[in-house]
């Protein structure tokens, strides 16, 4: 009922179980513009969280879960990485992990690589292309941000989506250097971390901008972070400006070059029935359903979808007193996705794709850019 009913001990219980999906703003809170409360509840916990970390600061563990560069790059290390996957493979490891940092011993986490995306990829640095088809709505070369989670810990999803792009004669090339969005640091409230990320990255990919290239990331919460996050941050700011206006979802921007007749439509292979998980921070980004547009185009495809929150968001769901809250959320789609049978599951957001699929058995975590990689036989 009315606001003045709940004890306020309880106002932070609210703060930390809001993981920022930002769904409530879309979809469900009555008190958005227009009407005269103008409440941005998501935003409103991050004010919140924000201010808490300012006086108390972080536990370790928040610290350390949402420095993904800098643990990435440790757990990257060639003699580190097999001893870092292989504790968390095991059973005695993850109870170690739990016992440590309160990562819960069931939550799904990423294996690392040494040989990250920026390596494997490498040969697209400094790419300078001269045969580029510009559309309408596309410039026609696109710079690969290649996210933390890309890069170290799924590569795989950046080398397809590089392919799929060079099979559709969209040139690609990486940023001489790249940090993380920040979104890991904002859902901590640690405004001041993301705000030195942006000073890394905004300058490199707005110099990018300007030599005509536009920008896509494989990670809908780090395309978020650049469309709508850092604008709202910093909303005199014309280089952050600028990079939103060039940041694209990469179905988004194969979609448009297909409106503009660019987009190849000759596939080897059809993809059967589909079940697809839109994360939510894609849905946020008021796009449409791109993914699964695009994957219908491929003959012979039913594509599912599944308009549910998966429950992850990155950090919540591995953390021990939230985890089993976390799968509460997702049961609805794991569900739908036993009952759907389908050839495939997929899910835009990698560490939602996890999440799901742990509790569905025979189910692979897929990325949507590898069945299309698939689907065309490249």
């Amino acid at each position: 009922m009315e606001v003045d009913g709940v004890p306020k001990e309880v106002y932070w219980d609210v703060v930390d179980q809001c993981y920022l999906c930002d769904m409530c703003y879309m979809s469900k809170c009555p008190y958005v513009p227009p009407h005269e409360w103008n409440i941005d509840f998501p935003h409103l916990m991050l004010r919140a969280k924000a201010v808490r970390f300012k006086k108390e600061g972080a536990s370790t563990r928040d610290k350390i879960l949402s420095a993904t560069d800098r643990v990435g790059k440790l757990a990257g290390i060639p003699i580190v990485v097999n001893a870092v996957n292989a504790t968390n493979r095991s059973k005695a490891g993850r109870k170690l992990l739990e016992a440590t940092l309160g990562v819960h011993h069931k939550a799904p986490v990423p294996a690392y690589h040494s040989k990250t995306a920026r390596k494997r990829l490498a040969r697209l640095k400094g790419a300078n292309p001269v045969d580029v088809k510009a559309t309408e709505n596309t410039r026609g070369k696109v710079v690969l941000y290649t996210t933390c989670y890309g890069n170290r810990n799924h590569p795989a999803i950046d080398e397809d989506l590089v392919a799929v792009f060079e099979h559709n004669g969209i040139p690609m090339t990486l940023a001489e250097k790249e940090s993380c969005c920040g979104m890991p640091k904002l859902e901590l409230g640690d405004l001041e971390a993301v705000a030195k990320a942006k000073d890394i990255n905004i300058p490199i990919l707005a110099a990018m901008v300007d030599d005509g290239w536009d920008i896509v990331t494989p990670i809908p919460s780090c395309t978020l972070m650049f469309k709508q996050e850092l604008p709202l941050m910093f909303p005199d700011d014309a280089e952050v400006a600028k990079v939103r206006d060039a940041m694209y979802d990469p179905f988004e921007y194969l979609m448009l070059r297909h409106k503009d007749g660019e987009l190849k439509t000759e596939f080897t292979k059809s993809l059967g029935k589909v079940s697809y998980q839109v994360p939510c921070h894609l849905r946020v980004q008021n796009i449409g359903l791109k993914t699964r547009d695009l994957l219908q185009l491929v003959p012979d495809t039913q594509v599912e979808v599944i308009e549910r929150c998966s429950g992850h968001d990155g950090t919540y769901a591995v953390k021990k007193e939230f985890h089993e809250i976390s799968k509460k959320i997702a049961r609805p789609v794991v569900n739908k996705v036993k009952r759907a049978e389908a050839d495939h599951f997929v899910s835009d957001c990698p560490m939602a794709a996890e999440q799901i699929a742990q509790e569905v058995d025979d189910v692979d975590a897929n990325n949507p850019m590898s069945l299309l990689r698939s689907a065309y036989g490249i």
